[in-house]
């Protein structure tokens, strides 16, 4: 079945998306929680765009199953908070690519259709800013905590406080 299924607790976007995909012959079909997404695996579909934030639950954490469930499936991986850190992570825990929103349905459907590592991608020509590098930081510590913000705080040697009000911000701008 060459089906797509999309895993977004954004109604909207998702439902915008799944128009746009019609629009270039591509099936879809759309959940909105992780429990949701492990019921419509049957049949298994052969595309699945998975949200990094499902509500307040991890996509990451959902990523596993759904290749366990469903070993052929290629996954991006969607999010609009993207960082090296989880993006490292979801390509570990078998993700084809990861892509940060705002992405569009050929962004998207070029993303399933990669195959290979594109070495000929080109290299960004200014750094990183000192602010992004921070944050890349501090997701990447996350992660290893599990998403544990006090025990985050703790490695990071800083107030738990402090900590919640980064995060409760936009990523910074690279």
């Amino acid at each position: 079945m060459n089906e797509l299924l999309i895993i977004d607790d954004d109604a909207v976007f998702a439902t915008v998306l799944a128009r746009a995909l019609a629009r270039r012959g591509v099936a879809s079909r759309h959940v909105e929680s992780p429990a949701a997404a492990l019921q419509s695996l049957d049949p298994a579909p052969a595309r699945i765009l998975l949200d990094l934030n499902l509500a307040g639950d991890s996509g990451l954490a959902l990523l596993p199953k759904l290749k366990a469930r469903s070993p052929m499936a290629r996954i991006v991986v969607l999010t609009g908070f993207a960082s090296i850190a989880t993006a490292v992570e979801a390509v570990k825990l078998g993700a084809t690519q990861y892509l940060a929103k705002p992405a569009d349905a050929d962004a998207i459907l070029a993303a399933f259709g990669q195959q290979e590592p594109d070495p000929a991608l080109p290299v960004a020509a200014q750094p990183m800013s000192v602010k992004r590098l921070t944050w890349e930081h501090v997701q990447r510590v996350l992660a290893e905590h599990d998403g544990n913000v006090s025990a985050t705080a703790r490695a990071l040697n800083m107030h738990r406080r402090t900590l919640q009000r980064m995060l409760a911000k936009k990523p910074v701008a690279r």
